[in-house]
């Protein structure tokens, strides 16, 4: 099934590979996503819509298995502070759907933020734009078709750090 940022991609000559998996409208986790297209999480990659709640908005590209840290994003981007978009307001915004959000071919370009690990990965996945398909691309294929975007683009560290707790000893 072709989508938008299948579309995208071709426009810019990028190789990619689409990969589709059956949707659990209950379970749209990126973790999930991952046993589905037999992918690990740290490989499979969720665009979050954020804001600042006075009409900036941010594409945050984060690992399925962690968790953005918005200080961290609000840091890299110069915002005082960032949330995650209400999800009434997200396709509005970017005519995607929640599961199915990707930077590509989306009503408006906002500027996008990747978390720093994708470069780490021979392949990294991404929504293509619909629920159930999934875009695999190299990681500077990714970066350089979000550049073509014509917004500001970084990769940075956007993961909450995974605090070790001490076990304890009985």
């Amino acid at each position: 099934m072709k989508t938008n940022g299948a579309r995208y991609l071709e426009s810019l000559g990028i190789a990619f590979e689409l990969r589709e998996y059956e949707v659990d409208p209950n379970d749209l986790t990126a973790i999930t996503v991952a046993k589905k297209i037999n992918m690990s999480a740290e490989q499979v990659f969720k665009t979050l819509l954020t804001t600042d709640g006075h009409n900036e908005f941010i594409f945050a590209v984060v690992p399925g298995n962690a968790e953005l840290d918005f200080k961290k994003l609000a840091r890299a981007s110069g915002l005082r502070r960032l949330e995650m978009t209400p999800l009434k307001d997200v396709q509005p915004l970017t005519g995607y759907i929640r599961g199915g959000v990707t930077i590509f071919g989306a009503k408006k370009a906002y500027p996008v933020y990747i978390d720093e690990t994708a470069i780490l990965f021979e392949q990294i996945s991404v929504s293509a734009g619909t629920r159930g398909t999934q875009l695999i691309l190299s990681p500077d294929d990714y970066v350089r078709a979000a550049k073509a975007l014509e917004v500001a683009v970084e990769l940075v560290n956007l993961t909450k750090d995974v605090v070790q707790t001490p076990e304890r000893h009985q």
